[in-house]
């Protein structure tokens, strides 16, 4: 879920044709390099990953002509309706907010990646779904490092008994971790979030089963993937810093 910390503030700028969708990018790709600089780090080990919710299918058009080949999205049928009506493009799609098992179908049809898996009963059903599609998901376990109960996510604690279940889900790619930080402007607070989610990674290393992988972690959205960055995301989900601040608050999409 693309999740924005500075409440909707107007300083995101608006895209409405391919040139604008080009500079916005090449801003938020700036401040990445920037960020993975102070961290140490390379640029080019940070994957932007778009997040389209609430953007009409014609902006995205023009998105995908900038260059946007990889799109995320919270909603599982509004997902489902965009990969369907632009389907003649080269896109490939990130589900990013909760699933209900009762959607796990439309997940295994179009995603190529998933990043909000935090219950077996979620892996069981995608699983079963991609073995009868004959295809396999890239998967993220989502950590709730905030520890607030309005959150989706796993507790920390259970981040290592949770992985060592799912080599038994042959159709799900373990890749990495994904959380969402408080939704606050107190960059301390914030960075606490993804410190807490590169220690439980780090941990969780040692004893993870074959198979289990834990190379990424995905954390950091518009108002605060430098903050990410520089604490080792290596994917960002940036939504309003591409697309422009959205007429909704983030408190319709999020938690869900």
């Amino acid at each position: 879920m693309e999740q924005d910390t500075t409440r909707d503030t107007p300083r995101y700028p608006g895209a409405e044709t391919v040139e604008d969708f080009a500079r916005n990018v090449a801003a938020v790709r700036a401040r990445m390099a920037a960020a993975a600089e102070r961290g140490g780090r390379d640029a080019a080990d940070v994957r932007l990953l778009p997040v389209s919710k609430t953007v009409p299918e014609e902006r995205l058009r023009l998105a995908v002509r900038a260059g946007c080949d990889v799109l995320g999205e919270n909603k599982v049928q509004e997902a489902k309706r965009k990969a369907e009506n632009l389907a003649d493009l080269d896109v490939s799609w990130s589900v990013i907010g909760h699933l209900q098992t009762n959607k796990a179908r439309f997940v295994a049809a179009f995603a190529s990646e998933f990043q909000a898996l935090d219950s077996l009963r979620v892996a069981e059903a995608l699983d079963r779904r991609l073995q009868a599609e004959g295809r396999g998901l890239d998967v993220f376990v989502q950590v709730n490092t905030s520890a607030e109960d309005s959150k989706y996510g796993l507790p920390p604690e259970e981040v290592p008994g949770f992985l060592a279940e799912l080599p038994r889900y042959g159709a799900l790619r373990v890749r990495g971790l994904m959380t969402l930080a408080l939704l606050t402007g107190d960059t301390d607070r914030v960075r606490e979030c993804f410190v807490t989610l590169r220690t439980i990674r780090d941990r969780a290393r040692q004893d993870a089963p074959d198979g289990i992988g834990l190379d990424e972690l995905s954390m950091g959205m518009s108002g605060d993937y430098e903050i990410a960055i520089e604490e080792g995301a290596t994917v960002v989900r940036v939504g309003q810093a591409i697309f422009g601040a959205r007429a909704t608050t983030d408190q319709r999409y999020w938690p869900g």
